[in-house]
C-alpha cells in the first residue's frame, strides 16, 4: 500500500487532494471503462474514404488510438501530475471525417497534418502564456457551458447508441432530426441494459456507493454478454442484412486471430498536404477551426473534471494548469502524427 507521506504520495500530491491509493485505482478503473468506447467510436468515425479512395483502417485506427491514449494520458499524471486522461476528441475527428469526404483532393494524411499544425501553434500559445492567460480570462459561465456541452454530446452519443434516440430518414428536411427510438417505440433488450444501468448507476451515486461509476459499467457489460450469448441479439446494421431496430447500434468487429497491433499509421500526416491541394487560404481556415476546437474543448473538459476531482485551489484556478495545456497540445501533435 502507499504510504502518507511517501516520495510517490507526495509527488502526486494525493493525500495532499484527500485521496488514498484504492480511491486512485477505483478512478483509474471507472475512467478506462468509461473512454474505452473510443476505441471502437474512433475508428468508425474516421472510417470513411478520402478523395484518394484510400481509407485509414479500423485495426489501425483502434490500435493507434488506444496507444496514443495510453502514452499521453501516463505524461499528463507524470508531468502535470493530475489525473486526467487523453484521447480523441469527439469534435476534431468528426470535423475532420466530414472535411475529408466533403472537399475533393484532401487526403487523410493531409488532414491529419492540420492537426499537427494546429497543435505545434497551440503548444506555442501555451509556451508564450497566451493560452493560459486566456483560460484564465474566460468567465466561470463560460467555461461551465462548454462543459456542459460536451456532457450533452457525449450522452447525446450514449442514448444513439442506446437505442432510445434514432436519426430519423427524412433528417434534412427537418428542425429536429432524431426521434424516440424506433417510429417513436422503444424496443429491444440493447435499450433495456442501458435503461438498467443508468438506473443502476443513479442509485449507487445517490447513496454514495464507492466505485459507483465503475459498478454500473460492470454490471451492464456482464449483462449485455450475457443477453448476446443466450439471445444472439446481433448488430442492428450489418451487410447484406435488412435493418434490425433491435439489435446493438455499437458492436465490435471480432477478430478471428491475434496479431501484433497495427501502428503503422504513426508518422503518415502530412503538414503541408492541404496547404497544396486546397490552397493557403482554405487550408490556413481549416486549421483554425481545428485550433478553436482543440482550445475551447479542452478548456471546458479540464474545469468540468478539475472540479469533479477536487483540483481545483480557493480562486477556482487548477494548479499547474500552465503543465496540462502543454500536455494537451502536445497530444493535438502525437495524435493528428498518428493519424487519429
Amino acid at each position: 500500500m502507499l504510504k502518507q507521506g511517501s516520495a510517490l504520495d507526495r509527488y502526486f500530491k494525493i493525500s495532499e487532494r484527500g485521496s488514498n491509493l484504492s480511491r486512485e485505482i477505483r478512478g483509474g478503473f471507472a475512467t478506462f471503462f468509461a473512454m474505452s468506447y473510443i476505441v471502437v467510436l474512433n475508428p468508425l468515425i474516421l472510417a470513411g474514404p478520402d478523395s484518394s479512395g484510400n481509407t485509414l483502417g479500423f485495426g489501425a485506427v483502434a490500435a493507434v488510438t488506444a496507444f496514443v491514449a495510453g502514452i499521453l494520458t501516463i505524461l499528463m499524471g507524470a508531468w502535470a501530475k493530475h489525473p486526467f486522461a487523453l484521447a480523441t476528441g469527439l469534435g476534431v475527428n468528426a470535423f475532420a471525417a466530414v472535411t475529408v469526404a466533403t472537399n475533393p483532393g484532401l487526403t487523410w494524411p493531409d488532414m491529419m497534418g492540420l492537426v499537427v499544425l494546429s497543435g505545434v501553434t497551440m503548444l506555442i500559445l501555451v509556451l508564450t502564456g497566451f493560452r493560459t492567460a486566456v483560460f484564465k480570462a474566460v468567465p466561470d459561465g463560460l467555461k461551465t457551458a462548454i462543459v456542459v456541452g460536451i456532457g450533452l454530446f457525449i450522452a447525446l452519443i450514449g442514448l444513439v447508441n442506446a437505442g432510445f434516440v434514432r436519426r430519423i430518414p427524412d433528417a434534412a428536411n427537418t428542425t429536429v432530426p432524431v426521434g424516440l427510438g424506433f417510429d417513436g417505440k422503444l424496443l429491444g433488450w440493447p435499450t433495456a441494459v442501458f435503461v438498467f444501468g443508468l438506473i443502476l448507476t443513479i442509485a449507487l451515486v445517490v447513496r454514495k456507493v464507492k466505485g459507483a461509476i465503475l459498478i454500473g459499467i460492470i454490471a451492464s457489460t456482464i449483462l449485455s454478454v450475457i443477453l448476446e450469448l443466450t439471445l444472439h441479439i446481433g448488430p442492428s446494421v450489418q451487410k447484406d442484412a435488412p435493418f434490425n431496430p433491435q439489435g446493438w447500434s455499437l458492436v465490435a468487429p471480432r477478430f478471428t486471430e491475434w496479431s501484433a497491433p497495427d501502428l503503422s499509421l504513426i508518422g503518415k500526416a502530412n503538414p503541408f498536404g492541404a496547404f497544396e491541394h486546397l490552397g493557403v487560404v482554405a487550408a490556413a481556415l481549416l486549421a483554425f477551426v481545428i485550433l478553436l476546437s482543440i482550445f475551447f474543448d479542452a478548456m471546458g473538459t479540464m474545469v468540468g473534471l478539475a472540479n469533479e476531482a477536487g483540483t481545483v485551489d480557493k480562486d477556482g484556478n487548477i494548479p499547474d494548469v500552465d503543465r496540462v495545456l502543454q500536455i494537451d497540445a502536445l497530444g493535438a501533435i502525437v495524435g493528428g502524427g498518428a493519424s487519429v
